[in-house]
């Protein structure tokens, strides 16, 4: 008995073995490669499938999911002979499982020195400021390469990026310079507009402030002369209206005569000749101490002369 049941226990699990290698499970979004006595068969895709025990076995399982794959940094000299560091990522994805299987001994190195290679050729035809400034460039030139070459492997590369680009320690120190430089230059440039904005506003501001005080002076001097005139019409009008003699406006003449004669410009002045009746009405007033007649003679001699007496021009004698 004990041996019959030693083989029955043997075949059991022969059998669970045997259940185990037919039935296998492929998770979503990967693939199995199927070989029979060493040579490709099929591909296994998502789900439950049923192979030979014994006689199928799987070779690989690969991920048919987007990988993302960062390279080390890798040193590229450029066109203008400076050695950069340029660290890469590649996306990319698995479209045929046989393919990336039998075509190619590893896909993942296979990219890589692909990239390398690819970088150098991109960079060595680049000056370092085009390098630094021309990643979208770099990046559609490396995508395009590999897209191409990984074709035939299987693999479908979505995405190239460049994660880092590190120039010598001695160009960064200059590149560092140079941008100071020129902030500072920006920062003089803003603040000598500012300055000339602010001079360009005061001058401005000057400007309308002589304007409005020039107005203001000559408003004034318009309203001072319309007071002196109305001043000389109410004195004009106040004289016609008490009827001043000869013998008052000879006297104001005589008042005013300083005022006249004052500086060395006044060479010239005219006298009326109805002044000098005028004058002589007055010496006849003053002379009151005297006899009335005389005054009386003397003042219709003087109205009958300015009646008819031209205007007289006399110089004022010079001081030099």
């Amino acid at each position: 008995m004990e041996p019959i049941i030693i083989v029955l226990i043997i075949l059991v699990v022969l059998v669970f073995i045997a259940l185990i290698k037919t039935i296998q499970v492929i998770p979503q979004a990967s693939a199995a490669i199927v070989e029979r006595f060493g040579r490709y068969t099929r591909t296994l895709n998502a789900g439950l499938n049923i192979v030979v025990p014994f006689i199928d076995s799987i070779r690989n399982r690969i991920d048919l999911r987007e990988q993302v794959v960062p390279f080390p940094p890798q040193p590229v000299i450029t066109q203008d002979n400076l050695v950069v560091n340029i660290d890469t990522v590649i996306y990319y994805q698995v479209t045929d499982a046989r393919a990336a299987t039998y075509e190619v001994a590893s896909y993942i190195q296979a990219i890589e020195q692909l990239t390398v290679t690819t970088l150098r050729n991109i960079i060595g035809g680049m000056d370092l400021e085009r390098t630094l400034t021309s990643r979208e460039e770099i990046n559609a030139a490396l995508r395009g390469v590999l897209d191409e070459a990984t074709g035939k492997w299987g693999i479908r590369v979505n995405r190239v990026e460049l994660k880092a680009i590190e120039p010598p320690t001695s160009i960064q120190d200059s590149m560092e310079k140079q941008m100071r430089a020129d902030r500072d230059k920006r920062a003089a440039i803003l603040t000598a507009e500012g300055i000339r904005q602010s001079q360009i506003l005061t001058a401005e501001g000057e400007k309308q402030s002589a304007i409005l005080r020039a107005e203001g002076e000559a408003r004034a001097a318009a309203l001072r002369a319309e007071g002196e005139a109305q001043a000389i019409r109410t004195v004009f009008e106040s004289i016609h209206a008490g009827d001043a003699d000869q013998k008052l406006l000879a006297y104001q003449y005589l008042q005013m005569l300083p005022k006249i004669a004052e500086g060395d410009a006044n060479k010239l002045w005219i006298v009326p000749s109805e002044i000098g009746d005028a004058l002589k009405g007055l010496s006849g007033a003053m002379g009151n101490f005297g006899p009335m007649g005389g005054m009386g003679g003397g003042g219709g001699q003087g109205q009958g002369q300015g009646g008819n007496a031209p205007t007289e021009r006399r110089e004022k004698p010079s001081v030099d």
